[in-house]
């Protein structure tokens, strides 16, 4: 069974009515990055990035990660 890892950034960009531009300049990440990362082309993230996204959205790994 393969098993992936879907990143909720839409939803959670969505719920806090912010833009990609928006967390984008927040955390310091660039546009394509984030990118990557909201259309699940990304391979890794690092912990600093997570936290810095976390922080920004005001959530929880778990809320912007999930296991399918």
């Amino acid at each position: 069974m393969n098993k992936t890892i879907k990143i909720n950034l839409d939803l959670l960009l969505l719920q806090r009515k912010m833009s990609l531009t928006q967390l984008s300049q927040q955390v310091d990440i660039t546009m394509a990055n984030l990118s990557k990362l909201k259309c699940g082309k990304a391979k890794a993230i690092r912990f600093s990035t997570l936290l810095s996204l976390c922080e920004a959205l005001g959530c929880q790994p778990g809320d912007l990660l999930q296991l399918e």
